[in-house]
């Protein structure tokens, strides 16, 4: 990822965060016949990104192929009247701000009933735990879930190498930033450009 050194982001705390508020990423793998992009939620548990595809899924046969998984956070459009030194300099163009995180690693397969039964309960568990009546995998038939554990693969990808970018008008003056958080009001990415003024 291309990563100027004002917009990156290294600190590991910061894109774990967004991992756990964005864990929907795009896993890309170079298979024989190209890349394969798939949308899937992963979860970060001891430094190994963890989740599951249907088994029909091509990245169900990437086991040892190497992948790129991508998170990304708030984003949004930014337009020049964003800025508050353009009443002063008109020299100003529209952008994209945005927050994103690769984390590249090797896949590892596995379709060990138990094991796939412990990814898709710690997966529910994180995603039902906000509720208030929370949902568990042993609220639904036994034959069923072990039916649909049939069919899917899971996924770890141990990660050796993360990147982060938060692009979000690091390069513009502090009035600027200011008055790009007020435009984007209650936007999440009016809370992140907050954030790193």
């Amino acid at each position: 990822m291309y990563t100027p050194p004002l917009f990156r982001e290294d600190r590991p705390e910061v894109m774990e965060a967004l991992l756990r508020e964005f864990p929907l990423a795009t896993l890309v793998v170079m298979l024989g016949d190209g890349m394969e992009a798939t949308h899937v939620p992963l979860l970060l548990r001891d430094g190994v990104l963890v989740g599951h595809v249907a088994r029909g899924n091509p990245l169900a046969g990437a086991d040892g192929m190497a992948a790129v998984a991508i998170f990304q956070g708030p984003q949004h459009y930014v337009s020049p009247g964003f800025y508050a030194t353009k009443a002063d300099d008109p020299r100003v163009v529209p952008t994209w701000n945005y927050i994103a995180v690769h984390a590249h690693g090797t896949v590892r397969t596995f379709t060990d009933v138990e094991r796939l039964r412990a990814v898709v309960a710690d997966l529910t568990a994180h995603f039902e735990g906000q509720r208030a009546e929370p949902w568990s995998i042993d609220d639904a038939p036994g034959a069923y879930i072990d039916k649909l554990l049939g069919a899917i693969t899971g996924i770890e990808i141990p990660v050796a190498r993360w990147e982060g970018k938060w692009k979000v008008s690091q390069n513009r003056p502090l009035v600027d930033r200011e008055s790009v958080a007020e435009a984007l009001g209650e936007h999440p990415m009016g809370v992140a450009v907050k954030g790193r003024v």
